[in-house]
């Protein structure tokens, strides 16, 4: 008796199983990975690392987040404040 598949083609049914199973479980990885990916803030807002805080308040200065009354006004707030470091 040669089984269900006739001339023991059995194989090809099982590599079509594992592919099609690989495919539908790739797919929900990628949904799930798509899904509850997160953008991340624009390079321009997140400030470098170890930058002082008057480096700061000139950068948002200079990119037009502050104007010159408010820069002036926390620049004098930075320079009373003996815990600011300046480098």
């Amino acid at each position: 008796m040669m089984g269900w598949y006739g001339d023991g083609g059995w194989w090809v049914g099982m590599i079509a199983m594992v592919l099609f199973w690989v495919v539908v479980i790739g797919a929900i990885v990628w949904a799930v990975v798509r899904l509850t990916n997160r953008p991340q803030p624009p390079a321009t807002q997140a400030a470098p690392a170890g930058d002082s805080p008057r480096e700061i308040l000139d950068r948002r200065f200079a990119a037009g987040e502050l104007n010159e009354q408010q820069y002036l006004e926390a620049r004098r707030l930075l320079e009373l404040d003996p815990t600011t470091t300046q480098r």
